[in-house]
């Protein structure tokens, strides 16, 4: 398809107000001309999203799923419009109408399905699969809310709902005809029918899924692939006889319990109903994707016996675990499979990404309530288990307790990762260090009987969002120097390192950041009221609000710097601007105490002369997609500081790198790989290694108290926490932060070795300042990052999964 004309574009936008809004371009609002614009955008995604199905008919060799949780997309205009190639002409086009794009981008809501990483990365996987010619499908849920908006009042975190959908979502086609059925509770019944065991699900209530499709668009591609998004909906619309005797709400009670399924991402489980929510909404979408992917494989006029050589289903963390015995209900109690041969299909139709390290974040299920929510499905996983433990015994005969350690239920509870590794072809971890932790630790036992299940694939990020989008005048400046073929292979990027010693290229990418600084200083002081000064540094930590990604470290970093400034008249550092985005989880109660803790230094940094604009902090609520992409572009320095062993791979830190910030990090995750591809010195690393931290917890060698009674420094931070220091009015608010750090609460102190790698941090920013003051060396090392981060863009990363665990046929057209 030629791209549009700019005639062509606003004639047809002029058509779409009048046909669709009865507006004109002289006055329509802002928002109907977002709509108008997305719609005819839409149009033109459409003609390629059918040339895609028909070529997926005529070429049914083979397809991917990917099922997720979460697929954090953002916003979908401005992505659409790079992948199109029509920005300019759309730019130009809202200009000559006397607005700017950007502003017009501002109407659409960030779509709310997603949290953090595992989310992103999902979408960055659907882009670069469309780009690469890649045939996939994304399947996950259409939640009605999104985790929550995040309001700060006082310095705490208030969550509101994220009614993203509110106003409509221009970018989906509801398709109802194509709806599933999904069966909850009851009981099974089971009896011999010509020598075969016939199971019967009885007494169940059910829920229709009904799917709502959203095109994705690949750069310079013909190829649109689709993510499907499940919504509930009750078969029973209304007790007509409840509500004629005035019993409203009765009435539409089982409407509503049907259609919360899909009403909110991660609703709290610290309790048993929760606990049910989640559990049912995990059945609920995979139930209806494995349908509907065979419902779709069979109207194509396939065989069932050939499903695994002609698709390929990827489970994105354990959250749809329930997908493998659910392919299996479906072979066997309605495909009349054999057990062996259903198992032989299932195992090698699955791939599983594992995403995490830490045991509490590995997904287990009460067991009792697993069989009375999903009474057929816990028969087949006990059969499973049953199986899979008896082919144990013949590896380690009489040792109970090591088949127990691999058993996927055990100690009243279903163990979802034990079930994945057990069902799939391939396990694979998303970061060299990530993936030796499962291999020697987390997954050990099952590393030594399924050797050749364990890959390690690193992650990537879609340098057309985060680099083409997010920062256009760093992508014209570095296409202008290299030309365009980094866009579509990013090993091009190596190119631009010809250029790191050239003073009149390294000013210009400073000035661009000096730029997108103004930029984002313009939009703090906007969303918070913070003036911060452009000249400063922006030192950058955006990522989920976690523990173990260590915001406290970085807030204890700030407090210690405050305390220099006050009480050494000698001490001179380079203004600094600390910047944080983050969300909590709801019932995290210590996470959102570090919320508290940031804006609270940040109250009386901002406010006290006697720093002289040496330290700003801005903490900038309701992280997301779209702030994500303002943030980035103009940061300088990026804190990927998580205790080492404890990330699995980090996706922001490629994302900054990208931008040409320099990484200040432990060596986690893939830092590590950051750290290999731009050497150790153009990176600040500190801190324990993952052994070392290991060792120290396997030994019990460190106590957190040693550094207190022993650092000065260190003690007078520490005891700034309590005694009225930050809030005189609430002197022990963060007494359970302090207390936490260095005594604990019925385990050791400081389980996250904060105090451990403390004095190592402060060492690393006094590099950064010293650093900093070299323009030359600075700017040459930020383009060393750039040059060097096309390891890590996802379009590697796909082709890689590709290689070795999808083997999709590209069918690329450009």
């Amino acid at each position: 398809m030629e791209a549009i004309s700019k005639d062509q574009f606003r004639a047809a936008l002029e058509d779409k107000l009048e046909r669709m809004f009865g507006n004109t371009l002289k006055n329509a609002s802002k928002s109907k001309l977002y709509k108008a614009i997305a719609m005819v955008i839409r149009d033109l995604i459409m003609e390629k999203w059918v040339y895609s199905r028909e070529v997926y008919h005529a070429n049914p060799e083979r397809e991917l799923y990917y099922l997720s949780m979460e697929f954090l997309m953002g916003r979908a205009l401005g992505n659409n419009l790079i992948n199109l190639e029509i920005d300019d002409v759309v730019k130009t086009t809202v200009e000559e109408l006397g607005y700017e794009l950007e502003e017009i981008r501002e109407h659409e809501s960030d779509a709310g399905l997603g949290n953090g990483g595992l989310g992103r990365l999902a979408a960055c996987f659907l882009d670069s699969l469309s780009t690469e010619g890649l045939p996939a499908h994304g399947c996950g849920i259409r939640y009605e809310y999104g985790l929550f908006k995040q309001k700060i009042i006082d310095g705490y975190q208030v969550e509101l709902p994220d009614s993203w959908l509110e106003d409509g979502h221009i970018w989906e086609v509801p398709v109802p005809e194509e709806s599933e059925i999904v069966k909850f509770g009851g009981w099974v019944e089971s009896r011999m029918v010509d020598g075969r065991m016939i199971f019967e699900h009885k007494g169940y209530q059910t829920v229709k899924a009904i799917p709502y499709d959203m095109p994705v668009l690949g750069f310079q591609s013909s190829l649109v692939n689709t993510l499907r998004l499940w919504a509930a909906r009750s078969i029973k619309h209304l007790d007509m006889n409840l509500f004629g005797q005035g019993r409203y709400l009765d009435a539409l009670e089982e409407k509503e319990l049907a259609e919360v399924l899909s009403k909110v991402l991660y609703p709290e489980d610290n309790h048993l109903e929760g606990k049910a929510l989640r559990l049912k909404q995990q059945y609920f979408f995979v139930s209806a994707s494995i349908q509907s992917i065979l419902h779709d494989f069979k109207r194509q006029g396939n065989n069932i016996r050939d499903f695994a050589k002609k698709r390929v289903i990827h489970i994105n963390d354990t959250h749809p675990a329930l997908a493998i015995p659910e392919l299996m209900r479906i072979l066997i109690d309605e495909e009349q499979m054999n057990w062996d041969e259903a198992w032989d299909i299932t195992r090698r139709t699955f791939a599983y990404t594992n995403h995490t390290v830490m045991e509490e974040a590995l997904e287990k299920w009460p067991a009792d309530l697993f069989a009375s929510l999903l009474p057929r499905i816990w028969d087949i996983v006990n059969e499973i288990n049953e199986r899979f433990t008896r082919s144990l015994w013949d590896i380690y005969p009489g040792d109970w307790d090591h088949i127990a350690k691999m058993a996927i239920i055990k100690d009243q509870q279903v163990h979802m990762a034990n079930l994945c590794i057990v069902g799939s072809h391939s396990v694979n971890g998303v970061a060299q260090l990530h993936t030796q932790i499962l291999k020697d630790q987390v997954f050990r036992n099952f590393y030594e009987i399924f050797p050749e299940k364990f890959i390690g694939i690193t992650n990537g990020v879609t340098f057309r969002r985060f680099l083409l989008k997010a920062n256009p005048k760093l992508a014209d400046c570095i296409t202008d120097l290299i030309g365009d073929d980094w866009i579509l292979d990013s090993r091009h990027l190596e190119k631009l390192e010809e250029y790191k010693d050239d003073e009149k290229i390294q000013l210009k990418i400073k000035n661009i950041r000096h730029s997108n600084k103004e930029h984002l200083a313009e939009y703090i002081k906007a969303s918070t009221g913070i003036i911060v000064n452009p000249e400063s540094i922006y030192d950058v930590h955006i990522k989920r609000l976690h523990e173990y990604k260590r915001q406290l470290l970085n807030a204890l970093h700030i407090l210690y710097l405050y305390r220099r400034i006050i009480t050494d008249p000698n001490f001179s550092m380079v203004p600094r601007t600390f910047i944080f985005a983050a969300k909590a989880a709801p019932g995290y109660r210590m996470a959102k105490l570090i919320i508290k803790l940031i804006h609270s230094i940040g109250e009386k940094v901002n406010n006290d002369p006697r720093v002289r604009d040496l330290i700003k902090v801005a903490f900038l609520e309701n992280y997301r997609v779209s702030l994500a992409e303002k943030i980035i572009c103009a940061a300088d320095v990026s804190e990927q500081i998580s205790t080492a062993g404890k990330e699995a791979s980090g996706t922001g830190n490629m994302k900054l790198m990208l931008n040409g910030a320099l990484t200040i990090g432990t060596q986690d995750g893939a830092n590590i790989e950051i750290m290999e591809a731009i050497g150790k010195d153009s990176m600040f690393v500190f801190g324990l290694t993952s052994k070392e931290i290991e060792e120290k917890r396997q030994t019990g060698t460190y106590n957190p108290l040693d550094i207190y009674n022993t650092d000065k420094e260190i003690k007078e931070v520490l005891d700034s926490l309590v005694g009225g220091f930050l809030d005189s009015e609430h002197p022990e608010i963060f007494r359970e932060i302090y207390t936490g750090l260095l005594l604990g609460y019925g385990a050791p102190g400081d389980p996250y070795f904060v105090l451990a790698d403390f004095r190592d941090y402060i060492r690393a920013h006094e590099q950064i300042d010293e650093l900093y003051r070299k323009p030359e060396i600075w700017w040459e090392k930020a383009i060393i990052n750039i040059a060097n981060s096309g390891v890590f863009s996802s379009d590697r990363t796909v082709f890689e999964y590709n290689d070795r665990v999808w083997h999709i046929p590209n069918v690329r057209q450009r």
